[in-house]
């Protein structure tokens, strides 16, 4: 398959406003020991931590990558693919990622949060890209499935109560932009 057929990511990052981990995922044998993906996720929070990528998400270069991120309190989300993909598939994922967290987390978006909801973000991620192949960008698709898959939520979410997660959400996250 040629790359061109075949959107694929090269990883989904979730880092702390430290530039530390909270959950990643790498598709792609650029990095292949931790040494250089964890050089790589230092490089990138530092090009970036200086943009202003909280109303909406940024674009950078990276080499022969491009990387989309987006922040939020303090999380820092980021989607890498190589310099031939196209950047508009690139960003619908991350908002794919940063939608689907915040629904998972009810619009509490933030590191306790997150590392407290550890699990389900790993699980958002699998269900976005499986091998880098992107499978899903509807958050509402994406947090309904892991909140199915996640045995300790009881009750799967409805379609109701997704829309009222979302919506929450949204209001959540329009009062910390506002902030």
């Amino acid at each position: 398959m040629s790359h061109e057929t075949c959107p694929s990511v090269k990883n989904i990052l979730l880092l702390d406003s430290d530039g530390k981990r909270v959950a990643v995922k790498y598709f792609s044998e650029d990095w292949p020991t931790n040494s250089a993906k964890e050089n790589f996720e230092k490089v990138v929070f530092n090009k970036t931590q200086k943009t202003n990528a909280r109303t909406e998400a940024e674009i950078s270069m990276f080499e022969n990558n491009i990387v989309v991120y987006k922040f939020v309190q303090d999380l820092h989300f980021f989607v890498t693919g190589g310099d031939y993909e196209n950047e508009l598939i690139l960003a619908t994922v991350l908002q794919a990622f940063f939608d689907s967290v915040g629904l998972l987390l009810r619009g509490n978006v933030d590191k306790k949060e997150a590392l407290e909801n550890l699990d389900l973000i790993l699980l958002c991620i699998d269900e976005i890209a499986d091998g880098g192949i992107i499978l899903e960008t509807d958050p509402n698709v994406i947090a309904g499935k892991v909140a199915s898959n996640s045995i300790d939520s009881g009750a799967p979410l409805s379609e109701q109560t997704l829309s009222q997660a979302l919506a929450t959400a949204r209001e959540h996250l329009a009062r910390s932009l506002l902030k």
